[in-house]
């Protein structure tokens, strides 16, 4: 059957508003909408319940609202749902990983929601289930299970909750004979920990109040909590920090970084009453991190201009900078991610021309050798191991046609012996779809990576819609890796697009740097250049691309409908960081110190200031022809705040010109990830693509129909 969707003519929430005004450096600026902001943020990412009155109702009133307008696609999600759901095997299972006399793994039950950790012997006997979050969510609105790290001796886990979606994590610990959790339980933690080498205690980040890990404590067995000894505390707030420990047990890291610094401290895991001492101490721009390699540290860093890094080595025992001596020199235009350490191996992960690989290097020898694959675009990952003295580590390959495979990879013998691969038990046939990459001219002609897919009878003559996804901050690349979600809108007719846009790290450290601070404008102009590259070449057309960001993807998809409304024809904006200038203003905020390296410092630069109020996507919304607008968020958000969105709504609604709507939904029991359940996290996704749908439906787009059912066209 054919679905016409139309958006009903029915008043959006309004807001009161209640003018306030700040000035730096002499400008003024006036915010209506500063009230959105609860006052006890704080309070509210602990308990909910706690939300002033006012601000509740309004956010009530935008998801009544929303729902209205989306109640003709409600067939359409359960349709989206049902077939995204239909592609995942409920009872799925990782392949376990070795480490000593069992094998660790996690897995599904069917109709679970939440993952089961467990483990084998290696000699033989039956799987144990060590933790069932399926269990300990029974009964909680939200609950998102953190870290797990079971002691070296295999007779305690160690792990992490959030039953709040503020991401103040709890910690227990489980006594792994019984499978009863002890009587300690430590609150506002960061989600992980580290044991010491006799398994007698542990190494956890606490959060403070502002959701800062601004300290280490060490926790004995069996002693009360709140006599945890204090390890470390980071007096600047502008910095991460987090704990953990070697694979051979022999440290404890304390790892220290904002986006463009970072700093060690190393404990030896057999003494946990040390003093954490020093590798080297920071230095603006200096990043390093370090690598266990038994009796040597390797240190994977940008020293002396390395800006896409080189690997150094130093021995364990004193591994301060003036003992670093160059293994892998820098290469320009070779981006190191990472590197792992083996008894007689060292593997990195490294990007070229925007293409991931992997390289074994022999360590006496020094030969190296490389694993990769022969796809236009594809994602590639190590999986780690467990173990140290191996031969054997794992990997990942996939790619936007090709369900993911994990391999174990014999370093030695250079074998690769396929584990598993991804099944989609409603069927996948790679032949159906097309994948490609695209070099896309920007506007001062750098050419933008794009990897895109879909079907193979989808005619590229305009009429298709194309969802264009985007992030392009923090160095983040998104890989072009195969998800089974986008097949419901490939098999509808889409094309789904990926720009890797400057601000990641696709092309090199450089084109992650090309894209921050006083640079940030090529991120958005790139992103223009895709959309209208991929019209030009009759992918599809402007009123049939629906753009989609979250996050600081978000703040991409603020910042393009204010320059480029005409370029799009719907925005999908998730947990959307839109009101950037204020955010980076306020240095009580959670994130707001440790991310001026990344956008500026507003409060003591000018410039800075003035280059931010550039493109906030709050303060530059005008009275434009703006698409269609879906924005989403989570109340208990500590990333992004509900209020940026909130706010950003309604003053899009004070200012744009004509009638297409701006939608806003709000999760009341959620954080930054949205929903945490498997499952309920589809809905989430079909919602989003449900949007998508109609709106390429309402602009003429040729969509295709995977079942009478599901048809959708206007």
């Amino acid at each position: 059957m054919t679905k016409t969707f139309s958006f009903p003519e029915k008043a959006a929430p309004h807001p009161q508003e209640r003018p306030v005004t700040d000035t730096h450096h002499g400008i003024e600026r006036r915010d209506d909408y500063a009230w959105l902001r609860a006052d006890n943020w704080q309070d509210v990412f602990r308990d909910p319940q706690v939300l002033a009155a006012d601000i509740r109702t309004h956010l009530e009133a935008e998801n009544a609202y929303q729902a209205a307008m989306m109640a003709d696609t409600d067939a359409l999600q359960k349709a989206l749902f049902a077939e995204m759901k239909g592609r995942i095997k409920e009872d799925d299972s990782s392949v376990p990983m070795k480490d000593g006399p069992y094998a660790y793994g996690a897995s599904f039950k069917k109709g679970g929601e939440q993952p089961r950790y467990f483990r084998t012997p290696r000699e033989g006997g039956d799987r144990q289930i060590i933790l069932d979050g399926d269990a300990e969510a029974d009964g909680k609105d939200y609950f998102r299970l953190g870290g797990t790290d079971h002691s070296s001796d295999h007779t305690k886990l160690l792990w992490a909750y959030d039953d709040k979606g503020s991401e103040f994590y709890s910690l227990k610990i489980r006594d792994l004979d019984s499978g009863a959790d002890r009587s300690e339980v430590i609150a506002d933690t960061g989600g992980g920990g580290a044991w010491d080498a006799a398994n007698e205690g542990f190494f956890y980040t606490r959060l403070d109040a502002n959701h800062r890990p601004s300290k280490i404590f060490y926790h004995r067995l069996a002693s009360d909590p709140a006599d945890d000894r204090l390890v470390f505390e980071e007096k600047d707030a502008g910095f991460f920090m987090d704990v953990g420990g070697s694979r051979t047990d022999n440290w404890i890291y304390v790892a220290i970084h904002d986006h463009e610094t970072s700093e060690y401290h190393l404990i030896p895991a057999a003494d946990p009453q040390a003093e954490p001492k020093i590798v080297r101490p920071r230095e603006t721009g200096l990043q390093y991190d370090l690598e266990d390699g038994g009796d040597v540290f390797f240190i994977l860093t940008n020293e002396g201009g390395a800006k896409d890094f080189k690997v150094m080595k130093a021995l364990a025992g004193d591994p301060r900078p003036e003992n670093w001596s160059e293994l892998i020199a820098h290469e320009p235009g070779r981006l190191i991610l990472s590197i792992m350490a083996f008894k007689d191996f060292l593997v990195r992960l490294e990007r070229r021309d925007g293409l991931p690989r992997i390289v074994v290097r022999d360590r006496a020898s020094g030969e190296e050798h490389a694993i990769f694959f022969d796809e236009e675009a594809y994602s590639l990952g190590l999986g780690g191991a467990l173990e140290f003295d191996t031969d054997v580590f794992r990997f990942s390959y996939s790619s936007m046609t090709t369900p993911a495979q994990v391999f174990d990879y014999d370093m030695r013998t250079r074998e690769r012996t396929l584990l598993k691969t991804q099944e989609v038990p409603s069927g996948h046939d790679p032949e159906h779809y097309v994948t490609r990459r695209l070099m896309v001219p920007s506007h001062d002609g750098e050419l933008v990576p794009v990897s895109l897919i879909h079907h193979r009878d989808t005619v590229l003559d305009g009429s298709a819609p194309c969802l264009l996804y985007g992030y392009g901050s923090y160095g983040i690349s998104i890989p072009a890796s195969f998800n089974t979600n986008i097949l419901s809108l490939a098999d509808r007719g889409f094309v789904y697009a990926i720009a890797h846009i400057r601000g990641g790290k696709d092309k090199g450290y450089a084109w992650y740097d090309d894209g921050k601070r006083e640079h940030k404008q090529n991120t958005f102009l790139d992103f223009i250049a895709v959309a209208r590259h991929l019209a030009a070449e009759k992918f599809t057309s402007h009123d049939r691309i629906v753009a989609q960001g979250g996050s600081a993807g978000g703040m991409l998809m603020g910042a393009v409908a204010n320059m480029a409304p005409e370029a799009f024809g719907g925005i999908i904006a998730e947990v959307p960081f839109v009101d950037v200038l204020t955010t980076m203003l306020d240095a009580s905020l959670p994130l707001t110190p440790p991310e001026w390296p990344e956008w500026g410092n507003p409060i003591e630069s000018k410039s800075d200031y003035e280059t931010i109020a550039a493109y906030s996507p709050y303060d530059n919304v005008a009275a434009l022809a703006y698409p269609p607008i879906l924005a989403v968020a989570g109340l208990t958000d500590p990333r992004v705040t509900y209020w940026e969105p909130a706010k950003w709504v309604a003053k899009l609604r004070d200012h744009k010109a004509g009638d297409h709507p701006v939608l806003f939904k709000i999760n009341m029991s959620a954080g930054h990830a949205g929903a945490s359940g498997r499952f309920s996290r589809l809905e989430e996704v079909a919602y989003s693509y449900a949007f998508a749908i109609k709106v390429a439906a309402l602009a003429g787009a040729k969509l295709r129909s995977p079942g009478e059912e599901m048809a959708a066209t206007a």
